[in-house]
């Protein structure tokens, strides 16, 4: 919980007393160094972040592996790192001339202005090294640009000195976009702007990933087009609660209060009702005021002639001005969704969807073809009763998606078919499940030879079936999943399997359900280790016993 770089002296010595036992005395400052927060609103009641002790362990004495290892042994370099001196060096640019065994004939130009132009000057910029200083313990790296290492080192020259040209290549350089945000640049960014402190940062990123406005790829942070409607929102109906320094004022308010400076109940008044002014209205007039947002508008983005993407309820689709539709795909960032990808994604829409018509349920039903097989569903406008959720029943093993009529799949839209109620007033139901058609009664239940009997069956013959003593048939044998490797944290194998609830990966002790923007034959060894690592981060979920009763 402590952002302070704020070292105690027990630390301050311990670190002293290693980089002298480790570098010698020409690394270490005459006078300990001391570091002040740059950050507003620092939390500095703690220690900084350290190794334990008044003496440090090397990690190689830790006995930790994996990323345990790898963490102390950052914490540990970080710390010897912050008590050295100054890596000392010189900014060098090198100019070397050169001439061309033939005249260069350049475009555009004479012959003879070419004759004038086969000298040539070359420049490199980087720098020498004279004193390593703290790279000797830790070199800091960052997403994007270059580490403390990693800018060109230059040897020592001197004016005049003749050189031989080992090898002459010409090197394109092309300016790239932004790096996308990683969860390190975004917490390095919200720290800059003074948002959240460090207990929340790792909330911070779980909700935006839990609520499906980012998704990883790689490192990499990509926002979805759910993001996008939710920002759009935001900023056109609650501009001043997202503004950076609204947030950064706020977090500063709530230090005031805490110190007394500030009255609670003031400073929620002022933020519900307005301060009276125009820049700050208050949060209950722009909740009075959004009765009139057109979610619909603010949820549809153009990203071709004639064809939106959408933000539904569904999930997001691509719908085309003659009312063709087709589903974006969870793993496709916005910017991948290219004219050439949208006619893409129409084309196989209608090749894999068939327009039934318009169901007993009152709204049109489509056939489709998908993951798990065929199957028949409901179309729900935008604007269907809130709660209510489209049908869906897959098809029969004797069902084709080129041959079922609209009648077959009201049918198939009814299971599961009550049969009535036993004696006992128990209900008994006919339904289709992963294993095949069943008649259901309570926890009993029995299976169907046939799945056509789901249509037909009736109260008796289902009563009869339930009399009957159950069969326990062959347990069938689970597919072994596919291995990705050893896990970096415990060394254990890692398989992605396909379970009762979906596809999951597995050590043989954790197991982790992939996310909605998984693919189970894409995933990586990285990925899985990451899922593994936060489910057991979570620890084991509570137990539900059965409750005894209190003895009298």
């Amino acid at each position: 919980r402590t952002d302070s770089v704020t070292l105690s002296a027990t630390a301050v010595k311990a670190a002293r007393a290693q980089v002298r036992e480790l570098y010698g005395g020409e690394f270490l400052p005459e006078k300990p160094r001391r570091y002040y927060a740059k950050v507003k609103n620092a939390q500095e009641a703690h220690e900084a972040i350290r190794p334990a002790g008044g003496h440090f362990r090397i990690p190689k004495q830790t006995g930790l592996s994996g990323d345990d290892f790898r963490l102390y042994e950052l914490i540990w370099k970080r710390t010897l790192a912050s008590q050295m001196k100054d890596a000392e060096g010189n900014s060098v640019t090198v100019k070397i001339g050169a001439t061309a065994p033939h005249p260069v004939t350049l475009a555009n130009v004479s012959t003879g202005e070419a004759q004038a132009h086969h000298q040539f000057t070359f420049q490199a910029n980087g720098r020498t090294i004279t004193f390593l200083g703290f790279l000797a313990a830790y070199v800091e790296s960052v997403d994007e640009g270059a580490a403390d290492d990693q800018q060109a080192r230059l040897p020592h020259l001197a004016a005049g000195q003749g050189l031989v040209p080992e090898n002459v290549a010409a090197a394109a350089h092309q300016t790239t976009p932004p790096a996308r945000y990683t969860e390190e640049s975004l917490i390095e960014a919200l720290e800059k702007l003074s948002i959240g402190r460090p207990s929340t940062y790792a909330t911070i990123i779980s909700t935006i990933t839990a609520r499906d406005y980012v998704f990883k790829k790689g490192r990499a942070l990509v926002p979805t087009w759910l993001a996008f409607a939710v920002t759009r929102l935001l900023e056109e109906h609650f501009n001043y609660l997202i503004d950076y320094d609204f947030t950064a004022e706020m977090e500063q308010r709530l230090d005031e209060i805490e110190t007394g400076e500030s009255n609670r109940l003031q400073v929620l008044k002022e933020f519900y009702f307005g301060d009276g002014t125009d820049v700050h209205e208050g949060l209950h007039k722009l909740v009075g005021e959004s009765g009139g947002i057109d979610a619909r508008k603010l949820a549809t983005f153009q990203v071709a002639p004639d064809v939106d993407v959408r933000v539904g309820r569904f999930g997001t689709y691509v719908e085309s001005g003659d009312g063709r539709r087709a589903n974006v795909p969870d793993a496709m960032a916005p910017d991948e969704l290219t004219g050439e990808v949208v006619a893409q994604l129409l084309a196989e829409s209608g090749n894999q969807e068939r327009q039934l018509g318009q169901g007993a349920g009152g709204y049109p039903v489509v056939a489709k073809d998908g993951r798990f097989g065929p199957y028949v569903t409901e179309v729900l406008p935008e604007d269907a009763p809130k709660g209510r959720k489209p049908k869906t029943a897959s098809l029969f093993k004797s069902m084709s998606l080129d041959t079922i009529t609209l009648e077959d799949a009201d049918k198939l839209l009814q299971l599961p078919r009550t049969l009535g109620v036993d004696d006992d007033g128990v209900e008994i139901t006919a339904l289709n499940g992963r294993y095949g058609p069943y008649v259901k009664k309570g926890e009993e239940s029995r299976s169907l030879a046939d799945e056509e009997l789901l249509f037909t069956i009736t109260l008796d013959e289902a009563k009869a079936l339930l009399a009957q003593p159950k069969t326990r048939a062959a347990r069938r044998s689970a597919s072994p999943g596919r291995e990705l490797g050893a896990d970096p944290q415990t060394g254990k194998t890692i398989t992605v399997k396909d379970g009762r609830f979906g596809p999951y990966v597995t050590d043989g002790e954790t197991n982790a359900t992939l996310r909605k923007a998984d693919s189970p034959t894409e995933i990586t060894l990285e990925r899985a280790a990451e899922l593994l690592a936060e489910k057991r981060a979570k620890g084991p979920a509570p137990k539900r016993g059965r409750r005894t009763a209190k003895k009298k």
